[in-house]
């Protein structure tokens, strides 16, 4: 412990933070942009752009309903399930799709997708293999190549971590409300500490939130004892009745014809009144114990529940009731579950958590920056007698430009990625995660060597041409450019690319920002030396030249 309690909790707020930021910069980062996974997932998807997008039409259930039964009976014979899913309003489009067979040793089987068009009229089935928004959302919480128990151990301890963090700063800040309204330009280090505190008053609310029920999200995997001991280690039980209507049973192996789905129709509006239609998940097709199971689309109300209503294949009679009000905890936890997801946001409100989400980035990034200036302060006067900087502060440095600098140029090689490799490419998805993941080595090595404004200079100028190059790329790979986005009112599409024409031209500031600072940097210096010192001018002569002037191109941003 310090000498005070203010020190104490200096200390805290400045450890904790620095031991696990820059993985806390990945989770931020790529769960800030899962808030527009769907969409993210449509740009991803090329050949779905044009003829395919239309909304969801009560009246049309029971064609779509009938025709999907009739497509999948022939082209999906044997599979493990079926599902059709119906347009909702960030996956605008109807789709017929089924699961294969697991292989040996495999835990689930392939999904394919097929997507109606339009018209009705034709499928679209060649669809190119990729993850989309699927992979940032997974990467948030599961990081990747390793397994995922392991993967939300780490990120659940690094939350912790930040949620310790947050509470210590707002203990050590004593004037939070003045420092919300200052920022000191081209102050050094105190400039970086008002962004610092700034990105983290202005979103202070959103940050404790997303922290906390980001923890709540998985607290059954941190705190299962509860559990263990209300139901005797037996978690199918106690997921048996928290969600009675997702229970899986086995097949009967006893061939049973599946009846036609369009005749539960007005047993489903009977339940559920005319709440839109989701998803219906056939299993066990053609056997005894088959089940439909209908999803209803909660996509307009807070709440994160996939309550089924669940009807047997084979005799068509319903096998679960609609559930009455959950208790007081199920609620709760229910409600802090959406509030991390924003599954319920309309898109303003979704975009506000966008931004809240880039602050949460910005609050991270410009902490870390902000002690790695103070720390090279300190040591100034050692380096100009030509020391090397301290271990720690050039590996924080090289941490900051990989992660900082290569975090947006990562995902603008991800989303080339999945617009220049081949179509038929082996493992595909894969590839593209791996160009991601590429990135991000490669400027690690970069920062081995290399950590200079110069660096972060180009690094951040190759990242706003590749984003603002993104709008092109589509064009040049995609049935539909922006302006027919615009026209046809596809704003998921169009949306894409003018939030990639934003992010580009921010980081083209930026750049355009350091390389002032690095111009001026040299007359600054020779500024400085030019002043009255002790009543005595100092002469021409003892004035460095700027290309003796080591901090203008090695110090770290």
């Amino acid at each position: 412990m310090k000498e005070t309690f203010f020190r104490s909790m200096t200390w805290l707020h400045t450890w904790v933070g620095l031991l696990v930021c820059w993985l806390l910069l990945l989770v931020f980062f790529a769960g800030t942009l899962s808030y527009y996974r769907y969409e993210i997932s449509l740009w991803t998807k090329p050949e779905i752009h044009s003829d395919v997008f239309q909304s969801y039409q009560a009246e049309n259930l029971t064609q779509q309903l009938r025709e999907g039964q009739s497509y999948l009976s022939q082209h999906a014979a044997g599979a493990k399930d079926w599902r059709i899913s119906f347009p909702t309003e960030r996956k605008p489009y109807l789709s017929y799709g089924w699961q294969t067979q697991p292989k040996p040793g495999e835990r689930r089987g392939q999904f394919i997708e097929h997507i109606v068009r339009k018209d009705g009229r034709g499928m679209v089935t060649d669809i190119r293999e990729s993850r989309g928004g699927n992979f940032f959302y997974r990467l948030h919480f599961d990081l990747h190549y390793m397994p995922a128990k392991i993967a939300r151990w780490i990120v659940g301890f690094c939350t912790m971590f930040m949620l310790l963090a947050l509470l210590s700063g707002i203990v050590i800040h004593k004037r939070i409300f003045k420092d919300f309204f200052s920022f000191r330009r081209n102050k050094g280090g105190r400039s970086w500490l008002d962004a610092h505190n700034v990105s983290s008053v202005l979103a202070l609310p959103y940050h404790l939130m997303i922290t906390y029920t980001g923890l709540i999200t998985l607290m059954l995997m941190y705190m299962p004892w509860g559990v263990i001991t209300a139901y005797e280690g037996d978690g199918r039980a106690f997921r048996a009745e928290l969600k009675p209507g997702r229970v899986q049973v086995a097949a009967a192996k006893v061939p049973a014809k599946l009846i036609q789905l369009d005749t539960l129709l007005p047993r489903v509006t009977e339940n559920w009144g005319d709440t839109p239609i989701k998803q219906v998940v056939i299993t066990h097709i053609d056997d005894k114990n088959s089940r439909i199971s209908f999803y209803k689309n909660t996509g307009q109300s807070v709440t994160d529940l996939r309550i089924p209503l669940v009807f047997s294949g084979a005799s068509g009679k319903q096998l679960s009731q609609s559930p009455d009000a959950p208790s007081a905890a199920h609620a709760t936890h229910d409600t802090l579950m959406s509030l991390h997801t924003a599954r319920f946001a309309e898109p303003l409100l979704r975009g506000l958590f966008f931004i809240c989400g880039l602050m949460g980035c910005a609050m991270i990034a410009t902490g870390t920056l902000l002690w790695a200036v103070k720390i090279r302060q300190k040591q100034q006067k050692c380096i100009k007698q030509g020391n090397k900087p301290s271990l720690g502060l050039r590996l924080v440095e090289g941490l900051n430009l990989t992660f900082i600098a290569g975090l947006p140029l990562a995902t603008c090689a991800f989303f080339y990625a999945n617009r220049i490799l081949p179509p038929s490419m082996l493992d595909r998805a894969q590839r593209e995660v791996d160009s991601f993941f590429a990135v991000i080595c490669m400027i690690a090595i970069l920062a081995c060597f290399d950590r200079s404004l110069t660096t972060w200079r180009k690094l951040l100028g190759l990242s706003a041409l590749g984003f603002m190059s993104i709008p092109l790329l589509n064009w040049a790979t995609s049935s539909q450019h922006l302006l027919q986005n615009i026209a046809s009112h596809q704003w998921a599409l169009a949306g894409f690319d003018l939030l990639c024409l934003m992010v580009g031209t921010a980081l083209w500031f930026a750049g355009r920002k350091l390389s002032h600072k690095q111009a001026q940097q040299p007359e600054r210096v020779a500024a400085r030396a030019a002043r009255p010192n002790n009543g005595r001018q100092l002469s021409a002569a003892s004035v460095k030249a700027p290309s003796e002037l080591k901090p203008s191109t090695k110090e770290g941003a």
